[in-house]
């Protein structure tokens, strides 16, 4: 009977603590699109069954979560217990250690739904937690933590950005009539959509031929302020017209990637009205895209929407670059074996090699579907366990 009645009582508590770390994940996600190139974290103080502090982190240099929330709390704290969606910080940065506000302010225990997937800080601060005498529970909904910081948990993994791979296409496949004309596939509410998608990324990135052929902005407009994005220009051969908007509006950062067969005079020319050059090393006369990544992670860009055509979307898939899918589907016919199709290149050669993918999610949108999914390796393990994918 008793270890009945234990049981039951470790079950509620088990209930209680997801229902608090569930509000400290849903106060994180006010920050979408906005911590980086740090992660999105939330925190719930509650004492004696009341919340009495809460708060998550809005932008990177400025206090995180814990001190929010120990600050709304007050004398409240002591005593309490604290839910985190992420192991608080060990390391002085722009800010200091969480880990030490969180033992001065009388904490008595911390619910924790995910370590910190820095290698290098790991389970420090939970150490020194237990260390000061505080009760420490871990992995409480690691795994719904770790979705919401799927792109840090990638970039400080690996130093490569998260990258997602968005295309709107016809029913039968094609993202433009065989003229070459594409407005527009989807419709208004759609469109909506994918700027709210430029909102929540570091960077968006195109090759030259959707520059030369809209001359677009590239930027994030919404009914509310809008973050824009990074603007990155697969460009080998340095073409981006010096009156093309994303390099005369001043609307968003521009990077051009380039390669060393790019003329000299042309580079000099972009820079000089201020767009990033950034010169990488071929692969088959183009810019080789893994190098480039490599490169742009270094730079603290920890995720890129990809708008490319046929070409480039081909070339991040067959890299392997590809983390997730936004796959916009309208409810028309386009027809025409000329027309393109959201993926070019040569494709496979056997349909066993194709690009697999998992976790698949159908939403409707407006008139259209929206297929998210994540994409995995063709044996079928999930290699995409260090972007935040855990269970």
């Amino acid at each position: 009977m008793q270890n009945f009645l234990n049981s039951l009582f470790f079950l509620e508590g088990s209930i209680v603590d997801e229902q608090y770390m569930q509000q400290a994940l849903s106060i994180a996600q006010y920050a979408i699109g906005r911590t980086s190139p740090n992660p999105m974290v939330g925190a719930v103080i509650v004492n004696d069954g009341r919340v009495v502090g809460q708060g998550w982190h809005r932008k990177a240099g400025t206090p995180h979560a814990e001190v929010h929330a120990l600050k709304q709390a007050g004398e409240l704290a002591y005593g309490a217990t604290m839910y985190v969606t992420l192991e608080p910080c060990f390391h002085h940065g722009r800010t200091g250690p969480c880990v030490e506000a969180v033992i001065a302010a009388g904490i008595k225990k911390v619910v924790i739904a995910m370590t910190d997937p820095n290698p290098l800080v790991a389970g420090q601060s939970i150490h020194k937690l237990h260390e000061a005498g505080i009760e420490v529970v871990e992995g409480v909904l690691a795994s719904e933590a770790a979705k919401l910081n799927e792109i840090f948990i990638k970039w400080i993994a690996t130093q490569m950005p998260f990258v997602v791979l968005k295309t709107a296409m016809s029913l039968d496949g094609k993202i433009a009539a065989y003229t070459g004309h594409s407005q527009w596939i989807t419709g208004p509410a759609s469109r909506e959509r994918v700027h709210q998608l430029r909102d929540c990324y570091d960077a968006i990135l195109v090759g030259i031929g959707t520059i030369l052929a809209d001359d677009p902005n590239l930027t994030t407009r919404l009914p509310e302020t809008g973050k824009n994005p990074i603007r990155i220009v697969i460009d080998s051969m340095a073409r981006t017209p010096l009156e093309a908007h994303v390099v005369t509006d001043g609307l968003a950062p521009t990077i051009i990637a380039v390669t060393d067969r790019a003329p000299k005079d042309r580079i000099d020319s972009l820079r000089s009205r201020g767009v990033e050059v950034l010169i990488i090393e071929a692969k088959q006369e183009q810019v080789d895209l893994r190098k480039l990544f490599i490169v742009l992670g270094q730079k603290a860009i920890t995720s890129i929407l990809v708008e490319g055509g046929g070409s480039i979307n081909a070339s991040v898939l067959a890299d392997n670059l590809v983390d997730k899918i936004y796959w916009f589907i309208a409810p028309k016919i386009i027809g025409g074996s000329s027309a393109p199709g959201p993926v070019g290149g040569q494709g496979v050669a056997n349909v066993n090699d194709a690009y697999l993918f998992e976790d698949m999610n159908m939403e409707p949108i407006g008139e259209e579907i929206l297929i998210s999914a994540y994409k995995r390796n063709r044996e079928g393990r999930d290699v995409y366990r260090t972007c935040g994918r855990i269970g």
